[in-house]
This record gives C-alpha cells, structure tokens and sequence, in this order.
C-alpha cells in the first residue's frame, strides 16, 4: 500500500530575480512500512525534498499524495495539521526542552493535539514508550541529566507520541559516537519491523544508509538511484 506518492515534483525559489532550481522533476512511490535512507551531499537537494515530504513546505508544481491524499498544495495551517496527525520527526540536535523532565519532553506534542486527553493519559501514553525505549527509570531526569543517546531515545518517543505512520529521522546519529548510533539504529529498526512505521532516515553517511531495505540518491535535485536491499 503507497504511504507516498510524489508526481513530477519540481521546487524552485527566488534569489532575487534569480530562479534556483532545487527539484527538477522527482516522481517516487514508498509503500507503507518500508525503511528508506535518503542520501545526498549538501546543496542536492536532500533537505528540500525531506521538507516537502514532511509538509514543511510544498511544491512549486507536481502532485505530493500522503496516505491516498493530496497534499501537495494545502496551505500552511492545514500542512500543520497533518503533520500533527500523520508525521514524526527527530533531529541531529534533540531539540529538547532544557529545564523540562524527559517525560514532559515526551508528551509536550500532545498538549496541542490531543485535547480529548486527560493529563493522566497524556502521562501514560508518555510513560509507556519511555519504557519502551529503556528510559523509564529517566522519566524525572532533565536533557543535561541524559546521555547523548538517552536524549535521542527521548526525541524519539516525543516523535512517536501522536502514533504517526510516518517517522523522518533528519542526521539522527550526527552527535553520537559509533555504539551509541549502533544502538539509536537498531530502534529504529525494531520500531520500523514492529509497529510497521515508514521511516526515513536522512544521512549523508553510508553506513547508517545501510541499515534501510532501500536507498534513495539525490543529486542536482534529481533522484539519480533507487536501490532496494533485502530486510
């Protein structure tokens, strides 16, 4: 079944009166539950087309389809609320709150979305993939408490926490050493295998790229090769 769906996707932006082109014409299907690695060097055009299937932004012209729907051309609002509702993202950086415990870091996504909730379930549904994930002896702890990847493991279950079928994980490794990315992969591997979430994995490294069933290759603002591995 196709989760996404990208018809002749172009992007294009202004500098000036100059037009750049970043997407020149990228047609792609991913099916629901595969583990992609999207890779490519710095001005490719990587970071533009994760942006557009993230609905961080949206095409200059092309149709973007997620989940049968067509959402290539919604407005800024409506983008908001379909990442609430359909995507995860954990980055380089953690992006965690600093002086907030590690299971309100977890649940702070669902004040927003989830107002049918109680605190109690908020807390719950927080606590239950904290543990998951190995961290609910961490829950009270602070970022600056937490290890490099118990900060990531916490990232990652703060992007899980709305249930989204769709998960993109921007440079995840980029500040961890070689266990600690060993160990950040293999949860996302187990999550991938287990709950059937479609996961991306944006990297310029190659061995991280390695641990998806299929990679993409963006130069120019093309896709210039798709190959699958075997899970």
């Amino acid at each position: 079944m196709k989760l996404v769906e990208l018809k002749n996707v172009c992007k294009t932006y202004k500098a000036g009166k100059v037009e750049v082109p970043a997407l020149r014409g990228v047609s792609l299907e991913v099916g629901q539950g595969e583990l992609v690695a999207l890779m490519g060097a710095s001005g490719s055009g990587k970071s533009t087309l994760m942006h557009i299937l993230g609905c961080l932004d949206r095409p200059s012209s092309g149709d973007y389809f997620l989940d049968g729907e067509e959402v290539g051309r919604l407005g800024s609002d409506a983008r908001a609320r379909l990442r609430n509702r359909k995507i995860g993202y954990v980055f380089q950086s953690f992006n965690l709150l600093p002086r907030t415990s590690a299971l309100e870091n977890v649940i702070m996504p669902l004040h927003y979305t989830a107002g049918h909730l109680t605190d109690r379930q908020m807390r719950g549904r927080g606590l239950e993939l904290l543990r998951r994930l190995g961290l609910e002896d961490r829950q009270r702890h602070a970022p600056s408490q937490l290890s490099g990847g118990q900060q990531q493991r916490v990232a990652i279950a703060r992007a899980l926490v709305n249930s989204p079928p769709l998960l993109f994980a921007d440079e995840p490794t980029g500040n961890l050493d070689s266990a600690t990315s060993e160990e950040v992969l293999r949860v996302f591997k187990e999550l991938n295998r287990e709950d059937g979430i479609t996961i991306f994995l944006v990297t310029h490294d190659a061995e991280v790229a390695a641990h998806a069933h299929r990679t993409l290759r963006i130069h120019d603002g093309m896709v210039v090769a798709d190959a699958r591995t075997a899970p």
